[in-house]
């Protein structure tokens, strides 16, 4: 959230926890501090959402950035929404990459490992969401970190457990019926079904919908109730 989206509000009713933009991909300290006002009023967890400094392609383009930088990004941008939310009286409760750095730290060590150590370095009692199955989550682990393996409601899985790329026409999933599938797969049977109609094994402790996404109200609404009816407690990773 804090992307310039128009429906932070809205949809802090249905969720447990943000992944709120820290200003390099989008948003700025006016709408750190209101995204940071809301969730507070909605008891709603707090996490920061570091990513390249790419406002031009929203953070979504994939970039040769060397560990000691990606370092640095990962902290100044942590530090920058802790302070905001310390002033405003919130704790940050987890940090979760935005976009290609995501993406590329599921893919590389390297990446994955300099994305931990900033997190332990600046905020070592918090969760680190990562891609389930992922280098994001072994090499957090291996620093000692609390992880959080996360899973998608709007994306399709490849069979190796990755994400479809976006550059692909099925990358996304715009309805909300296939949405609830997959996560209830995922979360009561811990198995999603890939585009080649391969049921691939998947651990659920998170699941992320995007903010930006067209239909990220209804898909919040419908699978939160969903949860709910089938029994499955909704809270914040990090109590």
């Amino acid at each position: 959230m804090g992307e310039g989206c128009g429906n932070d509000a809205e949809l802090m009713k249905y969720v447990s926890s943000v992944n709120i933009a820290c200003g390099y991909h989008a948003g700025d300290t006016e709408t750190m501090r209101r995204t940071i006002e809301l969730a507070l009023e909605n008891g709603v967890a707090i996490g920061a959402h570091p990513s390249y400094r790419d406002r031009e392609n929203f953070g979504r383009s994939v970039m040769n950035v060397p560990a000691d930088e990606i370092r640095k990004l990962v902290q100044d941008q942590i530090l920058s929404l802790k302070t905001i939310s310390d002033k405003a009286g919130g704790k940050l409760s987890h940090i979760k990459p935005h976009g290609a750095l995501y993406n590329q730290s599921a893919r590389d060590t390297e990446i994955a490992k300099a994305i931990a150590e900033a997190v332990k370095e600046t905020m070592g009692n918090t969760v680190l969401f990562g891609l389930s199955g992922s280098h994001s989550i072994t090499a957090a682990q291996k620093l000692g970190l609390r992880t959080a393996s996360e899973v998608f409601a709007d994306r399709t899985y490849q069979t190796n457990g990755s994400l479809t790329p976006r550059s692909r026409p099925n990358a996304m999933i715009t309805d909300k019926e296939t949405a609830v599938t997959q996560v209830l797969d995922m979360i009561k049977y811990g198995r999603v079904r890939s585009t080649e109609a391969i049921m691939v094994p998947i651990v659920a402790e998170t699941v992320c919908i995007h903010g930006d996404g067209p239909n990220a109200l209804e898909f919040a609404r419908t699978i939160n109730q969903q949860l709910i009816d089938n029994g499955v407690k909704i809270g914040a990773t990090n109590g």
